[in-house]
């Protein structure tokens, strides 16, 4: 997949990049609009083992490029989180679930973000063992 990022004018004059990304073979393939300003690193069971860098966006910020079927989904625990995963390679490009205030969010994996350097975004440490 070609990195096609661009940026967009939102009607409060500010400016917003759209990221192409997808899992490893392709079948999942999504958009993804917002400033990637920092991500989470976040030490929780599934996190611990899957080591993606989760950027929290509005869910409708996220735009699924493939049909749903294409992918699966996980949930543990509280059944909070939709870890959602492509079954053919395996990847998990994004979990779904809602914010404190209940509103719709997507946890976007940016190491499935084309053309963007992980090593260059600030990584907030999470303690969600703790949690």
């Amino acid at each position: 997949m070609r990195k096609t990022t661009t940026k967009k004018k939102t009607p409060a004059a500010t400016t917003t990049t759209t990221y192409q990304g997808s899992c490893h073979c392709g079948q999942i393939k999504f958009e993804v609009d917002g400033d990637l300003t920092g991500a989470m690193d976040c030490n929780c069971s599934i996190c611990q083992r899957k080591g993606g860098l989760l950027w929290f966006v509005p869910r409708p910020q996220l735009r699924l490029l493939t049909p749903p079927e294409a992918m699966r989904s996980y949930t543990f625990n509280k059944h909070a989180i939709r870890h959602q995963f492509c079954p053919t390679c395996g990847m998990h490009p994004f979990g779904e679930g809602t914010d404190p205030k209940g509103n719709a969010m997507a946890a976007v994996n940016v190491r499935c973000l084309e053309g963007v350097d992980v090593y260059a975004i600030p990584v907030h440490h999470f303690d969600g063992r703790a949690v």
